[in-house]
C-alpha cells in the first residue's frame, strides 16, 4: 500500500514539475530579450554595457508590474548570474520579487530591470534565501532609466545599480522594501535535482541548456560587442549537470567561494 501511495504521489507530481520547468524556462527566455532590449537598443547602450562589464554578477527581471490605488503592490520573476574568472557566467538561479505598500497612490506601471552587481558584499545579501531592498543601511542602491548616459556616475561606490525601462504612470522606479526570494521549486524543476542559489551561481554545480542564449547575451554584450538576437527554444529542454562542450560548459575556473551571509 505504501509503495502504492508513492507512486501515486510521483505521477501527480510529475506535471507540476513540468510545468514549473517550462515557466522556468520562459522567464529564462524573457530575461534574454531584455538583455538585448537594455544593451543594444536603448540610448546610452555603450555606457549600459561599460557597467556590465564591470559587474560581478547580474539580475534580470523581464517584467515588474506595479499597481496601486491606495493599497500598492509590485512584484515579478527575475534570474541571478554570476560571472567567472574567466569572463563566462553561469547558469541562472531563480527569484521571485514582490513588495506591498499603502499610501496616496493611482497607477500601474510595467519594468524590464537589470541589476548590476558590483561587489561581493552584493552577491551575498542578493543570495540570501530572502533579502529586503534597502533594509541593510551598509548596502549602497542605485537605481537609472535605461537611457544611462553620462549617469555612469550613479555606480560609483554602489553595491547594486538597477537599470530600469518603465511604461506607465508611475514615474520612476522604487526598489526600496520589495522583497526577494528564492524560487527553489523553479531551480529544483530546471535542475532536475535539489539545488541553492549559490550552488548554481557561485560553485556552478549545474547547468541547463536552455540558458545558453541568456549567457551568450551577457558574455557578448559585457566584453564590448553586440550580441545577435538569440533564438527563444520552442519547448524547454531537459535539465543537465555534466558540462559539455563550448558554451555550454560549467565554467572550468570560478571565483574564490564567497563568504556566507553576514549573521
Amino acid at each position: 500500500m505504501r509503495a502504492l501511495l508513492l507512486l501515486a504521489a510521483l505521477l501527480l507530481a510529475a506535471p507540476a514539475r513540468a510545468q514549473d520547468q517550462a515557466e522556468a524556462q520562459a522567464l529564462v527566455d524573457r530575461a534574454t530579450l531584455t538583455v538585448q532590449e537594455i544593451m543594444g537598443v536603448e540610448p546610452g547602450a555603450e555606457d549600459s554595457r561599460d557597467l556590465l562589464r564591470r559587474a560581478r554578477a547580474a539580475m534580470v527581471c523581464p517584467q515588474l508590474l506595479r499597481a496601486g490605488f491606495f493599497f500598492g503592490g509590485e512584484g515579478g520573476g527575475c534570474v541571478l548570474l554570476a560571472r567567472d574568472a574567466a569572463g563566462s557566467w553561469s547558469s541562472p538561479a531563480f527569484y521571485g520579487l514582490a513588495s506591498g505598500s499603502f499610501g496616496l497612490q493611482f497607477g500601474i506601471q510595467d519594468a524590464q530591470v537589470l541589476m548590476l552587481i558590483f561587489t561581493e558584499k552584493g552577491l551575498n545579501a542578493v543570495l540570501d534565501s530572502q533579502f529586503k531592498f534597502g533594509a541593510d543601511l551598509s548596502l549602497a542602491l542605485a537605481t537609472v532609466g535605461a537611457g544611462v548616459e553620462g549617469s555612469t556616475t550613479a555606480a560609483a561606490g554602489a553595491d547594486i545599480l538597477a537599470i530600469a525601462r518603465t511604461r506607465g504612470l508611475f514615474a520612476g522606479l522604487a526598489l526600496e522594501g520589495s522583497l526577494l526570494s528564492a524560487r527553489s521549486d523553479w531551480n529544483r524543476a530546471y535542475y532536475g535535482q535539489e539545488v541553492g542559489s549559490r550552488q548554481i551561481v557561485v560553485a556552478m554545480q549545474v547547468y541547463n541548456p536552455g540558458s545558453d542564449p541568456l549567457r551568450a547575451a551577457l558574455i557578448r554584450y559585457g566584453q564590448g560587442g553586440a550580441a545577435a538576437p538569440a533564438p527563444t527554444p520552442a519547448s524547454p529542454p531537459p535539465a543537465e549537470v555534466a558540462p559539455g562542450p563550448g558554451l555550454g560548459a560549467v565554467q572550468s575556473s570560478p571565483l574564490p567561494p564567497i563568504a556566507g551571509p553576514r549573521r
